[in-house]
């Protein structure tokens, strides 16, 4: 039997009080009221509600030894992205994977696999697939519903998953942004539980009166959590926090924990906040992870003090699995499973051709994943590199990785390199390569490093080049998280070198194919409006 002592938050009785907790077998088999206690304070385990684990470039069993440092305890987990990439098998890999680790991983069913049909993917999730996902333990709900279009308009095949999920007793996370009033009502009415991706107060309030949960998203890319807090005081009983994405050199950084604190900066009541970061996910998912009550598994946390809220100790299962900054679980060998077959490309393979005075062009927005769509005099780029830097109007394009196939090209701004070119096999949702540069001679070089390598994140500057390899579907490495860490931050500060002012230069590359978020994204097939749903031209008079 295992001992620990200290001052027990007790989030639902909101009271702290010293205390002895009993553990053995993995359990705690009893809670004590004493009258003296050390000075640490012991509360349930963070989670995150909702998470790509891919997009930390990470394994499971990597990202789990990275999490449980900042007080993560388990993760409810969409493995849409490495769907995308090998379907079903590459789902069940993530479950595989992360099994091998003190970790609660639950995993979601990809509900929109391919996303659209305007992109090439790697694979299909079928209504079979998702029926035979559902009914596996692991996977306790119905990932994110981004075909809204669908579920307002009653497509069958949406309804048929939704349909699996209610008769599996399963919930359905949502994905809709921008939705609002009646549609938003629609949308919950279908059987839709969440959405993490409000960007503005009132959407999220809409959402929530039609019965919706909202979870505050803070990733590396999409940053919701300063419009969407001042919610928290009065609807804390249905709202969670989660990141969405996260890069591993931010994970390294922080998890859920950071926003507990930045909640308790704000003055939001610690239970309130706790509730969100600690309770609302065991519940809504049904997840198996203790809540520190007598007969539960002994997840939880010891922290210094409720005000600096520095993690001290994590225990999952009641075994001790981070102290002081230090993971306790080990790196494991990791198996690498791929889908990738493309041919290398040549700088003229980037070469487009000026058919119209106007060049429509798509801007991205620091900290959000929707972009705006805006429109040049294409005499701006008529000139031998056919981009302008002065203007900040740079090529962007996307290459399909599973067949040989010419590249989709369009042109972006506010990236802002002044030189060289950033390439990345991490772009949702469909995981081509997607490529941003100044000139075609660098934009074939980044593209390129990323074929030899099957998948990887790029940057190339005159004759310098770097590439952090990721073998694992062409989106994660095989490699010990912490190193991964630093081989991104190296590269991200690269990407920063060339000129580009963004805090994720590579996270917000990504999304610039996530044609499901509007305004204006690009595909493998072609420049799209993510509003009207179809292809646009680049060039038009």
């Amino acid at each position: 039997m295992t001992t620990i002592s200290g001052q027990l938050i007790d989030i639902a009785q909101k009271e702290i009080y010293p205390a002895k907790i009993e553990i053995a077998k993995g359990r705690i088999i009893n809670i004590e009221k004493t009258n003296l206690a050390p000075d640490q304070f012991i509360l349930p385990g963070f989670v995150d509600a909702h998470v790509h684990i891919e997009s930390s470039m990470l394994v499971p069993s990597e990202f789990a030894r990275m999490a449980v440092v900042h007080g993560t305890v388990g993760t409810i987990s969409d493995p849409h992205e490495i769907g995308n990439v090998l379907g079903v098998k590459g789902v069940e890999y993530m479950i595989d994977n992360g099994k091998e680790v003190n970790f609660k991983f639950y995993f979601g069913a990809p509900s929109c696999v391919p996303a659209t049909p305007f992109e090439t993917a790697g694979a299909e999730i079928s209504v079979s697939d998702v029926e035979y996902l559902l009914q596996k333990k692991e996977i306790v709900y119905l990932a994110e519903m981004m075909n809204w279009p669908g579920v307002l308009f009653k497509d069958q095949t949406v309804y048929d998953k939704l349909a699996i999920a209610k008769k599996l007793g399963k919930p359905v996370d949502g994905h809709a942004p921008g939705l609002k009033g009646e549609q938003a009502q629609q949308y919950a009415a279908a059987g839709i539980s969440t959405d993490h991706e409000c960007f503005t107060a009132q959407e999220a309030l809409d959402k929530l009166n039609s019965g919706m949960k909202i979870m505050i998203r803070e990733g590396s890319a999409a940053k919701n959590f300063e419009a969407l807090i001042p919610l928290l005081d009065e609807h804390y009983a249905h709202m969670m926090f989660c990141s969405d994405d996260k890069h591993p050199d931010n994970l390294e950084e922080g998890h859920i924990n950071l926003l507990v604190k930045r909640a308790l900066a704000q003055g939001i009541d610690l239970y309130k906040i706790l509730q969100a970061a600690c309770i609302n996910p065991v519940q809504h998912y049904g997840m198996e992870v203790g809540l520190l009550q007598q007969g539960d598994p002994a997840d939880f946390i010891v922290i210094d003090n409720p005000d600096d809220f520095n993690v001290l100790e994590t225990w999952i299962n009641g075994q001790l699995v981070a102290h002081k900054g230090k993971s306790m679980i080990e790196s494991l060998p990791v198996s690498v499973i791929n889908n990738f077959d493309c041919l290398p490309k040549s700088p003229e393979d980037f070469k487009v051709t000026i058919t119209g005075s106007k060049v429509n062009v798509m801007e991205a927005l620091e900290g959000q994943l929707i972009t705006n769509l805006l429109q040049y005099d294409s005499l701006l780029i008529d000139n031998p590199q056919q981009t302008n830097t002065d203007q900040d109007l740079l090529k962007v394009a996307v290459i399909n990785r599973y067949q040989e196939a010419k590249p989709s090209i369009g042109y972006i701004k506010n990236i802002g390199l002044k030189s060289g070119a950033i390439a990345s096999s991490v772009g949702h949702d469909s995981h081509n390569i997607i490529v941003v540069g100044v000139d075609d001679e660098s934009i074939c070089r980044a593209v390129n490093l990323i074929i030899a390598a099957r998948g990887g994140v790029s940057a190339i500057k005159d004759d310098q080049q770097k590439l952090l390899k990721l073998p694992v579907a062409g989106i994660m490495s095989d490699q010990d998280g912490y190193q991964v860490a630093k081989s991104y931050a190296e590269i991200d500060a690269f990407a920063k070198s060339l000129g580009s002012p963004l805090d994720s230069p590579f996270m917000t590359l990504s999304f610039m194919a996530l044609l499901v978020i509007p305004k204006a994204k690009m595909s493998d097939m072609g420049f799209f409006d993510g509003e009207k749903f179809e292809f646009m031209k680049v060039f038009e008079d």
